[in-house]
């Protein structure tokens, strides 16, 4: 009997000692699984606020990489419009220089002219003849009135021939004067003509030149928002990576994650059945105490028993008389002494 009692205080005892044991373990894994959690759950945040934050700035990226290919296009459809332009002012260029050049010539032809029959007046004339030339008017007149003079009046053969040779002095002058009026008036016409294409080829430098000056700035616009857009591109591919990285990152936190709820939720399984162990050694530890107590009760209610028989029959052996308990005693179960 004694060694079984201590057979079960050891038994007890190492069983207590395990059970702390294993306790300590589950607690100390499951303080590093809270730990772990914590950490992973940190991250989490993090990982997806950085997924969140790309996410947008892709789709403003997006926005931009739209309004910059429409600015693109616009410059495109103005940088054509103004091609078109320039190269109908070309083709207009072309058609009139060869107009200006015929006028320019004409110009200095006509020029030299009139420049000729100056210098051959002003080589057989006088003063006179060069006053005479701006003045054909009165000239006109004075050559009509000799005529009239010649036809109406009297005169002597000297004064008559004296009217004549006048007569033909001034139509002589008058018919130089009026070819140089007349190449004067055709010089004054080309002029005229040449000033206004020479006005025109002008304008059509100039904006030929203006249209120049705006596709140049048009193209330097367009390499600019070329080299914006690629740098938009580039700039969406990083953050695309850096979506996706996050999102890799993500998904192996939440296998992680997801392993230590499992990890979790197999500690607590373990605590439950140590729990119930536990519970279930307790009930059976205190059925053991109850039989150890009520064996010793039996025992000594045995023991008293006997010796109450014992005594009991050495009255009964003396010829004294018995009372009904002692009888019982004598003549009762004996297997059960209570």
């Amino acid at each position: 009997m004694t060694r079984d009692k201590y057979s079960n205080g050891n038994s007890s005892a190492a069983t207590t000692t395990t059970t702390a044991a294993r306790n300590n373990t589950i607690k100390s894994s499951q303080n590093s699984a809270d730990s772990n959690l914590n950490t992973l759950l940190e991250f989490k945040k993090t990982l997806v606020e950085e997924q969140k934050t790309g996410e947008i700035k892709i789709q403003d990226l997006n926005n931009k990489i739209e309004g910059t290919k429409k600015q693109i296009d616009e410059e495109r459809i103005r940088l054509e419009d103004f091609r078109i332009k320039l190269k109908e002012i070309n083709d207009q260029k072309d058609t009139e220089y060869s107009k200006f050049t015929e006028l320019k010539s004409n110009l200095i032809q006509a020029k030299n002219q009139v420049k000729s029959l100056d210098d051959k007046a002003g080589s057989a004339g006088s003063s006179k003849f060069r006053k005479e030339r701006y003045d054909l008017a009165n000239l006109t007149k004075a050559f009509e009135q000799i005529e009239r003079d010649i036809q109406t009046k009297k005169l002597s053969k000297d004064e008559e021939r004296k009217l004549v040779a006048r007569s033909k002095e001034i139509a002589t002058k008058l018919y130089a004067l009026k070819v140089i009026h007349k190449k004067e008036d055709h010089y004054r016409n080309i002029s005229s003509q040449y000033d206004a294409i020479k006005t025109k080829m002008n304008n059509i430098f100039d904006l030929k030149s203006e249209f120049g000056n705006k596709i140049g700035e048009l193209k330097k616009s367009l390499d600019f928002l070329l080299n914006l857009r690629e740098n938009l591109y580039e700039e969406r591919r990083k953050t695309i990576r850096d979506v996706r990285e996050s999102a890799a990152k993500l998904e192996m936190v939440e296998t992680q994650l997801n392993a230590i709820e499992f990890r979790k939720s197999r500690i607590q399984a373990a605590e439950y059945r140590q729990r119930k162990q536990k519970e279930s050694g307790d009930r059976r530890e205190s059925r053991y105490e109850v039989a150890q107590e009520r064996a010793k009760r039996s025992k000594e209610n045995q023991e008293r028993w006997n010796t109450l028989k014992e005594a009991a029959l050495k009255k009964m052996s003396s010829g004294e008389k018995l009372t009904f308990e002692e009888m019982k005693l004598i003549f009762g179960d004996s297997n059960n002494p209570d």
